[in-house]
């Protein structure tokens, strides 16, 4: 079996819902139960009014922009992305939810023009209208040829790792879980007789093994293995400790990558045994702009990670993150001084690594770094909501 290296593109939430679905050209109902919003048109406006008009219906390659040139350029092995919206027009709103996503299946070109070879559902918004909104999603993504991990219509479905072929003997392998503390509600969890979501509760050491032996029965002489994990709260960037145990048991127990998200904006990195742990993605397209409350986390600014693997070893070889910035609802280049503070910030926030700049403004992590936990920053923020602040 020859070597060489496979590269892995990977981001944070793809919410294509909301107000992003009403720019497209088949928008689904607006109508929102959101104690700050009742009709998704609103968040529209509040884009327009800070980023100026958007051309809608715009093209189904708008919300990516920028991002499907550097994609096209950079020709990954694979793509990875944590789609945080249900594909429905179901309207069985989820009871005692704030927020509610959903995309109208006639959308979809908005998620197939990317090309991902794996969507992730194990999140706290794939079931925001009800079971049935959640296997019309499922029937959606299968229609349009794409693979889901971390949701299906039984339990054995949704904790599945799923396969991407790259090639005789080579696979990447992934398996997604989502924690209750990304939000997910516990009755979302699958059961055998009963569609949800690969449920944790807690990022235990018991949680980890089963995962590992997920994966053990799936793996392959050559496979590379990605854990992709919803988890913890929307803002901040310290770690806890349940996450960082949690990410290096997997890796322990043989895991290549392990891919978290949940927060509005990028958390730390860390190399461990020479994987790459990613705490927090970020968000990665959303119709967020022009909602304030937390401007110092900058979560304008977007990373996509290109992740390159030893095909052998499993080892991380190199991990690349262009930075891009929301405009418009579009994904536009960053300007050189949000580089450079994403750069900074980055570096501060992540413990055994150094972020640079490279030549071509692509934001580069050396590979190896010392084993050691993300570090607290000062002035983090407590895990509340803003005082009049829409909830995301």
């Amino acid at each position: 079996m020859g070597g060489g290296v496979m590269t892995l593109f990977l981001c944070g939430d793809v919410m294509l819902g909301r107000g992003v679905d009403q720019i497209l050209p088949h928008p689904g109902s607006p109508v929102l139960r959101e104690g700050y919003m009742t009709d998704a048109r609103s968040y529209v406006e509040l884009v327009e009014a800070v980023s100026g008009p958007i051309p809608a219906p715009v093209d189904p390659a708008w919300p990516w922009g920028e991002a499907l040139r550097l994609l096209d350029r950079s020709a990954p092995d694979a793509r990875i992305v944590n789609l945080e919206t249900a594909v429905t027009v179901s309207d069985d709103f989820a009871q005692g939810k704030a927020v509610h996503y959903r995309m109208h299946p006639a959308n979809l070109p908005a998620l197939t023009v990317a090309r991902p070879d794996v969507c992730v559902l194990a999140n706290n918004h794939v079931l925001d209208f009800g079971r049935r909104g959640l296997e019309e999603t499922l029937d959606s993504l299968a229609g349009a040829g794409l693979r889901t991990a971390g949701a299906g219509r039984t339990a054995d479905e949704a904790y599945a790792p799923v396969a991407v072929p790259l090639g005789p003997g080579r696979r990447i392998l992934v398996l997604a879980l989502g924690a209750l503390s990304s939000g997910i509600p516990s009755g979302w969890a699958a059961t055998p007789d009963r569609p949800g979501v690969a449920y944790v509760r807690e990022l235990s050491p018991s949680a980890a093994e089963e995962a590992v032996r997920r994966v053990r029965r799936s793996k392959r002489p050559g496979d590379i293995v990605v854990v992709s994990v919803h988890w913890g709260s929307n803002w901040g960037y310290l770690v806890p400790r349940d996450q960082t145990r949690f990410a290096r048991a997997l890796v322990d127990g043989g895991v290549d990558i392990v891919h978290g998200h949940s927060s509005h904006h990028p958390r730390p990195v860390e190399m461990y045994r020479g994987r790459l742990i990613l705490y927090g993605c970020g968000d990665f397209i959303d119709d967020y702009e022009g909602i304030s409350g937390y401007e110092e986390y900058r979560d304008d600014l977007r990373l996509g990670y290109l992740v390159s693997v030893d095909a052998d070893t499993g080892c991380t070889t190199g991990t690349r993150m262009f930075p891009l910035q929301a405009r418009r609802m579009r994904l536009e280049p960053a300007a050189d001084r949000d580089r450079a503070w994403l750069r900074a910030t980055l570096d501060r926030i992540s413990r055994g690594v150094r972020i640079d700049v490279d030549a071509d403004g692509v934001l580069s992590l050396a590979p190896g770094g010392a084993a050691a936990p993300a570090r607290p920053v000062r002035g983090d923020l407590p895990q509340r909501p803003a005082v009049g602040v829409p909830a995301r």
